[in-house]
C-alpha cells in the first residue's frame, strides 16, 4: 500500500513551504494525466493513417505503453493519497489538434502523410518528455521517491519512443517522401 509521502524524513522543505510547490506539483500531475488520456485516444486514430508498417507499429506500441502509463499515474496520484483527476491540457489538445490537420492536409498512403505524423509524434513527445522531466525533479525537491522513480519511468519510455520515431525518419521515411510526386 502507498504511503503519504509529503511529510517523509527525505523531505527537504517544511509543510508550510512547500505548499504552493504541492499545489503546483498536483496540479501538473493532472495536466499530464489528461494529457495522457487524451492521447491514448488519438494513438489509434494516427496508427491507421500511417502508410508505413514501422511507423504504424511503432505507434500501437506506444498506445500500449501511454495505458500503461495511465496506470503509473494512477500510482503516483495514490502514493501521496490524491485522487486521479484530470485538468485539461491546453498544450496537448493543441498538439493533437495539430496531429489531424497534419492527416488531413496530406494524402492518403503517401510517405509525406508519415513525415507529418512522425513530425506531429515528436512534438508530442517532446512536450511530454519536458513535463515528465519537470513534474519528476519536482518530486524530488518535495521528497516523494516512490513519486519520482514511476514519473521518472515514464520519461524514459517517452524519451525511447522520440528516439524511433527519428530513427523511422531518418532511416527510410524521409528519403521516401522526398521521392514522391507532387
Amino acid at each position: 500500500m502507498a504511503t503519504n509521502q509529503w511529510n517523509s524524513p527525505t523531505s527537504k522543505m517544511s509543510s508550510d513551504e512547500s505548499s504552493s510547490l504541492k499545489e503546483f506539483f498536483i496540479d501538473s500531475l493532472k495536466d499530464i494525466y489528461w494529457a495522457e488520456k487524451h492521447l491514448l485516444k488519438a494513438l489509434p486514430k494516427m496508427a491507421k493513417k500511417a502508410t508505413s508498417e514501422e511507423l504504424r507499429s511503432a505507434l500501437e506500441i506506444h498506445q500500449a505503453e501511454t495505458e500503461n502509463q495511465i496506470t503509473k499515474l494512477e500510482q503516483v496520484f495514490a502514493s501521496i493519497d490524491q485522487k486521479a483527476e484530470t485538468k485539461k491540457c491546453e498544450a496537448m489538445e493543441g498538439l493533437i489538434k495539430e496531429a489531424e490537420c497534419i492527416i488531413s492536409d496530406t494524402d492518403d498512403g503517401t510517405m509525406t502523410r508519415d513525415v507529418g505524423i512522425i513530425a506531429a509524434g515528436q512534438k508530442i513527445e517532446h512536450y511530454e518528455i519536458a513535463s515528465y522531466g519537470t513534474i519528476r525533479t519536482l518530486a524530488d525537491v518535495l521528497g516523494l521517491p516512490e513519486a519520482s522513480e514511476l514519473l521518472n519511468q515514464i520519461l524514459e519510455e517517452e524519451k525511447k519512443t522520440d528516439a524511433l520515431l527519428s530513427q523511422i525518419a531518418e532511416g527510410f521515411v524521409n528519403q521516401a517522401a522526398l521521392g514522391e510526386k507532387q
